[in-house]
């Protein structure tokens, strides 16, 4: 009877996962298919829906591809152990990938702290973060938070914003699309709603561009930022692994070990985790 009793609440368990796992993959898919589904409404009310009809099928292609991904449990197994790993108190929490590849539960939702004003981050990184803030400042350097935590709906309103940005310079919605890509994550992938991410920038050059990486601020952060806990996650010469341009403002909390051991050997954090 024990053991009846015991693979009875195992499948009770397993049937509650299984079940978790198929919700957080179809609401991912609804999320992402309702970001380009903006996208092509903005594109037909400017009037560029006879000039783009066939990108914007295509684009209403991959809605679908989407959907049907999500209904099917899609990526939402790893988002839903990404959200439970970072949720966790143990050993690992620090080390969640977020990427297109290894998306994030949209649901999830940090314990945040202020850390300035307006700016939020996960407050088990806080000591870590104002420690390195004010030894930046004792050293002589004067920067700022633009971006901490954003939820999904304030990563949908940036990633849609860059993408008409895109196409009002001229690009065709797939090729705005493939262009934002590269330099702001689709939501839902975006580590920002860790809450272990943040973009820091001089005060002297207030630009999120590859010039940042050449003010006195980024160049400390990017040689003293792994005594904190810190890595710049998306290094120069690194897209092909990370996806993701080369962002000399973009630092992500990996725990004070691993960053020691990711400057060391000048890896991102894709590589150290395939190790």
């Amino acid at each position: 009877m024990r053991i009846d009793n015991n693979k009875a609440r195992f499948l009770k368990k397993y049937e509650q996962r299984l079940k978790k796992v198929l919700l957080v993959g179809f609401i991912a898919g609804i999320v992402i298919c309702f970001l380009l589904g903006s996208i092509v409404s903005r594109i037909r009310i400017g009037g560029l829906e006879k000039k783009y009809k066939e990108q914007i099928a295509e684009l209403e292609k991959k809605n679908e591809q989407l959907s049907n991904e999500s209904q099917d449990g899609g990526t939402g197994e790893k988002a839903a152990s990404g959200a439970d790993t970072l949720s966790s108190a143990e050993d690992g929490w620090s080390l969640v990938l977020i990427n297109e590849v290894h998306p994030l539960d949209t649901e999830y939702r940090p314990e945040l702290a202020e850390i300035v004003e307006g700016k939020f981050v996960d407050q088990r990184i806080v000591d870590d973060l104002s420690e390195m803030l004010q030894d930046a400042v004792g050293e002589g350097m004067d920067m700022y938070i633009c971006s901490a935590y954003r939820d999904y709906e304030e990563q949908r309103q940036v990633f849609n914003t860059t993408m008409v940005d895109w196409i009002n310079q001229g690009k065709s919605p797939l090729e705005a699309y493939e262009e934002t890509k590269k330099s702001v994550a689709v939501p839902g992938t975006s580590e920002h709603a860790s809450g272990l991410a943040l973009d820091i920038a001089s005060t002297q050059y207030g630009e999120l561009d590859e010039k940042q990486a050449e003010t006195a601020e980024a160049k400390w952060l990017a040689e003293n930022c792994w005594k904190y806990g810190f890595i710049l996650r998306y290094p120069p010469e690194k897209s092909a692994v990370t996806g993701i341009v080369f962002e000399p403002w973009h630092y992500r909390y990996v725990g004070k070990d691993v960053a020691k051991e990711i400057k060391e050997k000048d890896i991102t954090l894709e590589e150290y985790l395939s190790q």
